[in-house]
């Protein structure tokens, strides 16, 4: 929980409330909803950047703290642009795959998508 709280605060900075859901809907862990009335995105909170071929089509993003970054990414635009780079055999056989520390290639990659 305390990261949902971390991620709140600095989703705040950007005018979004959140709403964190008991049970994961459509995928998410929690909705994210702009002061603008219109923007809301759903989210799914890892500890690391992370894919999964389950999320693929729902408009998930994937939220999650490295030290003191907060990286926010929409999964499908970015698995687009990685997915030959994660082709290993979890990939293949599961379905997912992750990451424990971040590359320069993918610290690069997700340099836009930090907040």
């Amino acid at each position: 929980m305390y990261n949902f709280q971390k991620v709140s605060a600095v989703l705040a900075d950007y005018g979004f409330t959140t709403m964190w859901l008991n049970n994961d809907w459509q995928g998410a862990d929690f909705i994210a909803v702009h002061a603008d009335g219109e923007t809301d995105i759903r989210v799914q909170l890892k500890g690391r950047l992370s894919f999964a071929r389950k999320y693929v089509g729902k408009n998930i993003y994937i939220c999650f703290i490295e030290g003191s970054d907060t990286y926010l990414y929409p999964h499908d635009a970015l698995l687009n642009l990685v997915e030959e780079r994660i082709s290993d055999q979890t990939w293949k056989t599961k379905g997912t795959w992750s990451s424990p520390t971040l590359s320069g290639y993918f610290r690069d990659i997700l340099s836009t998508h930090k907040l």
